[in-house]
């Protein structure tokens, strides 16, 4: 779950480059890779991208940060996992803090698209998204929906961390 701790480490490495953090936050997603691939002992790590805008105004990437020790970290446990840029970001989101499940996948509709250097390489390999945290899962959705797209079948993916799903009272 998304607890203070959690938040705070992720928001402190992603929003004020507290590049200290990248190492326990890329062993945390090395360690929900390595569940998500299950037996599979290889794989490629997905990033979701962040809009360039949204890098520069931070000064770095910080979800590529983490997916790099990550793969790191599971290439030193004898995993062969290895990290593709294969998405890139065609038109950039509306905020999604606020946003209703259904607002956000109407927001994130076309966001994504497939780096056409990528598509052979990732054909008939397994292919994880990896993210920070997981609201909605509108985000990992489109972006999987743009990996298959181009022929691309996604296994799954890996994050940080998931927001609690708050219900309407009567659901």
């Amino acid at each position: 779950m998304y607890g203070a701790e959690l938040r705070g480490m992720i928001i402190a490495h992603k929003e004020h480059a507290r590049y200290g953090l990248a190492r326990p936050l890329g062993q945390l997603l090395a360690t929900a890779v390595r569940t998500a691939l299950g037996d599979r002992r290889a794989g490629w790590l997905c990033p979701v991208p962040s809009p360039r805008a949204t890098v520069r105004q931070r000064g770095h990437d910080p979800l590529r940060r983490l997916t790099a020790v990550a793969v790191k970290s599971l290439r030193r446990q004898g995993i062969d996992v290895r990290a593709a840029d294969a998405l890139r970001v065609i038109r950039r989101p509306e905020d999604q803090a606020g946003l209703s499940a259904a607002a956000r996948a109407a927001n994130l509709d076309g966001v994504f698209g497939l780096r056409s250097r990528w598509a052979e390489t990732l054909i008939d390999q397994p292919v994880l998204l990896v993210d920070d945290v997981i609201t909605t899962g509108s985000t990992l959705s489109e972006a999987g929906r743009a990996l298959e797209s181009g022929g691309i079948r996604v296994l799954g993916g890996a994050v940080l961390a998931a927001t609690a799903r708050h219900r309407a009272s009567g659901s």
